[in-house]
């Protein structure tokens, strides 16, 4: 049921099965499968899934290659609460470990914001990471291009970018070493530091050495129209003309509402076992919060084996369990 403001003292009492925070497509995945277990769920949602700024999905096995990751969630969303899982529209703030339950305070809204506190047996991280950007004076230019031509993945879009112009655009100088597994797919290389940082002269060499131009002027501007970039023009009005870019500036990990209980971390990603548990036995990650690939099948992966591990680890504590127990 896609629960409002108006309905949240009907699941005052209610201590869910397992609470999702995200519904990219781990979270959506993890919770059809969690409902076909017959447990209780409930997706949180902030709406900022990665995959629904994807404009198309060349590489998801059966898809149309034109199908736009927004659809994807959207059919996927539909297929969660036709199975009667709860779905709410709000921002997770904090978890707290209570032993036997998590309690999860959630804020609906942004002006005059309301606030609840869910319980749940398991938790599953589900809220991925968002792009960082090049910060230009005009950041709605920036937003005209990225996800179209102006890629941010290089596993998923290498192959969009074969034998093309592409500029790499970095946020560190190790940031543009990028460049070289992008070298596989295309030689025309450009690197952009947009003045943000220095080169070392080992890495200059070594770009040199592979043919690939380095400017380290600033930036005014992404050129093109229809959200397809064609250029840049730099800071002193110098145009470098492109076919395509990759965006190589790391992430964000929404992650901050765990920040209340230990877990291990390999960099800003969750370590995690096979099914995806991370050290806490009743917390498990997925998609692009865990260390892995981040790709839609591997999340929709991740969340079908994190639901089906809870379900073995609830099944195992309780053993048989009718569904006229798993009332609402």
């Amino acid at each position: 049921m896609q629960l409002t403001k108006a309905m949240l003292n009907q699941r005052a009492d209610q201590v869910y099965d397992v609470l999702v925070v995200g519904g990219g497509a781990a979270g959506l995945s993890a919770g059809i499968y969690l409902q076909r277990y017959l447990l209780s769920t409930l997706i949180v949602d902030k709406g900022k899934a990665r995959s629904f700024w994807m404009q198309e999905l060349h590489n998801y096995l059966g898809l149309p290659p034109d199908t736009p990751g927004r659809e994807v969630l959207k059919q996927g969303k539909a297929h969660y609460l036709d199975l009667d899982g709860d779905y709410l529209n709000a921002y997770v703030e904090e978890v707290i470990d209570e032993g036997e339950t998590f309690a999860v305070r959630v804020r609906l809204g942004r002006q005059n914001p309301t606030y609840r506190t869910f319980r749940s047996r398991y938790l599953i991280a589900a809220s991925g990471i968002i792009d960082h950007l090049p910060q230009l004076a005009n950041m709605q230019n920036v937003f005209d291009y990225a996800g179209h031509n102006l890629h941010v993945c290089l596993i998923c879009d290498g192959y969009e970018m074969r034998d093309q112009r592409a500029g790499v655009f970095g946020s560190s100088p190790g940031s543009l070493e990028v460049a070289f597994p992008l070298g596989w797919f295309t030689p025309h290389i450009t690197l952009f530091t947009n003045g943000d940082f220095e080169v070392d002269q080992e890495r200059r060499d070594r770009f040199s050495d592979a043919g690939y131009r380095l400017i380290e002027q600033p930036i005014k501007q992404f050129l093109g129209e229809n959200h397809v970039m064609s250029g840049v023009e730099l800071a002193d009005g110098t145009i470098v003309e492109l076919d395509t870019g990759l965006i190589s500036m790391g992430s964000k990990y929404h992650a901050d509402y765990l920040k209340g209980i230990e877990l291990e971390y390999n960099g800003g990603n969750l370590v995690t076992d096979p099914m995806n548990r991370t050290s806490h036995p009743r917390i498990f990650a997925v998609g692009d919060l865990k260390v892995g690939m981040n790709q839609v099948a591997i999340a929709a992966a991740d969340g079908a084996q994190a639901a089906t591990q809870i379900w073995r680890d609830i099944r195992r504590a309780e053993g048989t369990r009718r569904p006229a127990a798993i009332a609402a």
